[in-house]
Order: structure tokens, then C-alpha cells, then sequence
């Protein structure tokens, strides 16, 4: 019986099956459930609630940069996620990091630097890639907007995701089991944490985190 559950979320089956093999070498032989888009992304972590790990590609169908991430973060806050990305710049793994991110995989990583990673995010250590400078400020306006992002709670993150899906309040409020004044009240509080007038604005702040290609 497989030691631990390990999510991987990316939409090219190549690359899914790269990291399967990686995977096939690490202690124990974990179990891995795979999963192409955001929806799928979702269903497998509500299907799987004692997975140990996810390995999260930043842009799938069905969700546009760090917003998946937020919103992850925010429905299942105890399964640890790492992200794994072609784009490993300084601000992309910055953003990840302060979003709650276990750890941050570049896609050129080989099969042993993968290996390392698990490794450290298991035993619940943060994994960066070596060229990560973590002394490296954010721009101001990034910066406030980090806060302002940290200061929502984990349902209002959730309901900010589903706005940037393009998601009408009924939507979200069938989606989340809840009435839509509570998802109109949700959508009040981040305008005002958010700083913004609307919820184009709100969505259009959550934007500015960049997104980025597969």
C-alpha cells in the first residue's frame, strides 16, 4: 500500500508522465493521481483529502496564473502545495511563496533535483530553486497589493477566484452552498480590503500577479 498520495496538476500529459517517473524512484512508491485542468485539479483534491502533495503547474484550462493557487490554498488549506513552472523568475516564486506555496519546481529541474524537492516539502521545508534571491524586494504597488491579498480570509479568497472565472454571484453561491446575499456580502468585504469599486477592479488587481505560461 502506497505510503503517501501525491496530486500532480498540469494540462501536457508529457510532462505529467515525466514527473510520474521521477516520482516511481522516491522512498515508498507513492500513489499519484493526475489531473489536466482546474476543474479536474479541484475534484482531485476533494476526492483525495489525505493527499500528502501537489505539484501544481501555474497555468491549466480553467484558471490563469497565481489565482489557482489562491484559490487552492484557500478551499483545501491543509494539503501542501508546490508549484512547479517554466517561469521561475524571482518575482513568480516570490509571489508563490507569499501565497502559501510549499515550495517552487522549476520544469527544468532533473530527475534528482525533483527528488531533493519532495524530499525537503515533505518533511516540510520550503524548496527554492538555487538561484532564488530571497532578499529581493517587491515593487510598491505589488507589495501593498500582496497585503491587501492576505488580509482576505479563505472564503473570501475562494469567492475571488470564482469573480476571476467570470462567476455571477448566484454561480458562486450555488458552488459554495451558501445564499447570495452571504456571496454579496463576501464580494463587499474584498472590495473594501481590495481597495477597489468593483468587481472588474477586484479582478483586475488580482491580474497584476502576472500570468504566466505553462
Amino acid at each position: 500500500m502506497p505510503e503517501m498520495t501525491i496530486i500532480i496538476a498540469d494540462d501536457h500529459p508529457l510532462f505529467r508522465g515525466a514527473m510520474r517517473q521521477a516520482l516511481s524512484g522516491t522512498p515508498g512508491t507513492p500513489a499519484i493521481v493526475e489531473a489536466g485542468d482546474f476543474a479536474a485539479v479541484r475534484n482531485a483534491a476533494a476526492e483525495n483529502p489525505d493527499a500528502d502533495l501537489m505539484l501544481l503547474d501555474l497555468t491549466m484550462p480553467g484558471v490563469s496564473g497565481l489565482s489557482g493557487l489562491i484559490a487552492l490554498r484557500a478551499e483545501f488549506p491543509s494539503l501542501p502545495i508546490m508549484i512547479v513552472s517554466a517561469h521561475d523568475d524571482h518575482e513568480t516564486v516570490h509571489r508563490a511563496l507569499d501565497l502559501g506555496a510549499a515550495g517552487f519546481l522549476s520544469k527544468s529541474a532533473g530527475i534528482d533535483e525533483i527528488r531533493e524537492a519532495i524530499g525537503k516539502v515533505m518533511a516540510g521545508e520550503v524548496f527554492v530553486p538555487a538561484s532564488y534571491d530571497q532578499g529581493q524586494p517587491y515593487e510598491p504597488e505589488i507589495a501593498d497589493l500582496m497585503h491587501r491579498l492576505q488580509t482576505l480570509t479563505p472564503q473570501q479568497s475562494r469567492v475571488l477566484s470564482m469573480l476571476a472565472e467570470g462567476l455571477l454571484n448566484k454561480q458562486i453561491a450555488y458552488e459554495l452552498g451558501v445564499s447570495e446575499a452571504t456571496i454579496k456580502a463576501h464580494v463587499s468585504a474584498i472590495l473594501l480590503k481590495l481597495n477597489v469599486d468593483s468587481r472588474t477592479q477586484a479582478v483586475i488587481q488580482l491580474s497584476k500577479l502576472g500570468s504566466v505560461a505553462a
